[in-house]
């Protein structure tokens, strides 16, 4: 059964990407944020706000991808097709 191992190594490979991609968005995000709260600290208020909205943005992008791997992984629905060929 290779299938089970591809959709597990499918599914590592979307979870640990998407987690490495959200930790580099947040992070230049938020070095980008304190950057420009030092220029200008007057609009510290409003981009704090968009910061936490492009934040769960960005978080949730990254968790749509974990649930539809995890998703894959427990109810495969390339096995259904394996089987339905097998008869």
């Amino acid at each position: 059964m290779e299938v089970i191992s591809f959709v597990a190594l499918a599914a590592g490979l979307i979870i640990g990407l998407g987690a490495l991609g959200a930790c580099i968005g947040i992070g230049i995000m938020g070095s980008k944020y304190l950057e420009s709260a030092a220029r200008q600290p007057e609009l510290m208020g409003e981009l704090q706000t968009k910061m936490f909205l492009l934040a769960g943005l960005i978080d949730a992008a990254f968790i749509i991808g974990a649930g539809l791997a995890l998703w894959f992984a427990t109810a495969n629905p390339f096995l259904a097709q394996i089987g339905n060929l097998a008869k």
